[in-house]
């Protein structure tokens, strides 16, 4: 098994992604070599158009090229293309339904160094609150090159969530994407972990730890947030005392509150959550952070022993 940042996943599967399909046009807001967009742009300048340090207008021109029927991959670190492109993903892109998929990498804390401002732990929340968009957060490589190719056949607007470290492989080469589903990955009982993004290798992590005390818990990867596996959800509400959402997300608006919707409404069951407890992070090492805002494996385990 291998380790590479779901952006650089992002940057090798457009390479391949834009000389396959002439209708794909990428956008970009000054970020090419730290989105790796840059992987686009050696293969097919013609088609990667650098907008500047200005995301809301890089939004405009998106909308506007898929008006004109071509398919826009939009690119800037997750801060910034929800939250200071935020108007003009609603009402240019998600309003009449164009077909601009917007990547947003360096999501989360896992950000590090580059601290709170940086950071973004409301993106998930940001999105998937907006009419006809999806939001989709791959856990590995292979997930995320599969999402990038599907959602190039997605009519419609999509936020694609990816992260700048590298996160072990978790799937093999045979795995599909399938929007609106979850998967499986460790089918245990009493507990489900139901994960998005880098925290599908924690929990899996965390299950090794849980399984020599006894316990076992299963676990689910949910990678697509919006629209969500509500007949996954419901099952394991049903044949589980408890379900842990774990995000590298706000608690409030992101995964844990997606699958309480489900819940809520299908199957009553009792739930917790590991997330950032409503809280900004701060610079530092992403390990360290991942520890100090209880998102490691570590916190898991804590967070399952708890609830059993």
């Amino acid at each position: 098994m291998g380790k590479i940042a779901t952006r650089e996943a992002y940057g090798n599967a457009l390479a391949k992604l834009i000389v396959e399909n002439e209708n794909i046009v990428v956008l970009d807001a000054d970020l090419t070599k730290s989105t790796k967009t840059n992987e686009a742009k050696k293969v097919c300048p013609q088609r990667h158009f650098n907008m500047g340090i200005a995301e809301g207008n890089m939004m405009s021109v998106a909308a506007g090229l898929a008006a004109s029927n071509k398919i826009v991959y939009a690119s800037s670190f997750a801060m910034f293309a929800t939250g200071r492109a935020f108007e003009q993903v609603r009402n240019s892109i998600c309003y009449p339904h164009l077909n601009v998929k917007i990547c947003g990498t360096h999501a989360g804390i896992t950000v590090g160094e580059d601290g709170a401002s940086h950071q973004s732990v409301e993106d998930i929340a940001i999105m998937r609150a907006i009419p006809n968009m999806k939001v989709i957060v791959p856990c590995d490589g292979k997930e995320t090159e599969e999402v990038i190719r599907a959602i190039a056949e997605i009519d419609g607007p999509c936020y694609v969530r990816l992260g700048r470290s590298a996160v072990e492989d978790v799937h093999h080469e045979n795995y599909h994407f399938k929007l609106g589903k979850g998967e499986v990955l460790h089918e245990g009982s009493k507990v489900a972990l139901i994960a998005t993004g880098m925290m599908v290798q924690e929990c899996l992590k965390a299950v090794e730890i849980l399984n020599k005390e006894g316990i076992d818990p299963t676990v689910i990867n949910m990678p697509s947030i919006k629209p969500i596996d509500e007949e996954l959800i419901e099952r394991v509400a049903k044949s589980h005392d408890v379900i842990i959402t774990c995000e590298e997300h706000n608690m409030i608006g992101g995964l844990g509150s997606a699958v309480a919707e489900v819940v809520v409404k299908k199957c009553p069951v009792k739930m917790d959550m590991v997330a950032m407890k409503d809280t900004f992070g701060e610079s530092g090492k992403p390990n360290e952070l991942l520890h100090k805002y209880g998102l490691d494996s570590e916190a898991i385990v804590k967070k399952v022993r708890k609830n059993i």
